[in-house]
């Protein structure tokens, strides 16, 4: 009996390029969109699931720390003082 080891190349979607997985993914959003099952952010949600990412990111300690300046611009971009 011969045993079988698992091969570390990709295999399926990871084996494809990234240009044929866009198409592929593109397809079922739009499928989605058309079935009305797609999830949509409304600003709300959207904000909410920025937060939670930010908090997780600085619980790993990958967050962007902002220099004073930075934090500045960033508050007058969005129309903030």
């Amino acid at each position: 009996m011969m045993v079988q080891t698992h091969s570390s190349s990709p295999r399926g979607f990871a084996a494809m390029s990234a240009e044929k997985q866009r198409k592929i993914a593109s397809m079922g959003g739009k499928a989605a969109h058309a079935k009305g099952t797609a999830h949509e952010f409304d600003s709300t949600t959207a904000r909410i699931a920025g937060k939670k990412g930010g908090q997780a990111a600085h619980a790993k300690g990958t967050a962007h720390v902002f220099s004073s300046q930075e934090a500045r611009l960033a508050g007058l971009k969005s129309g903030k003082r």
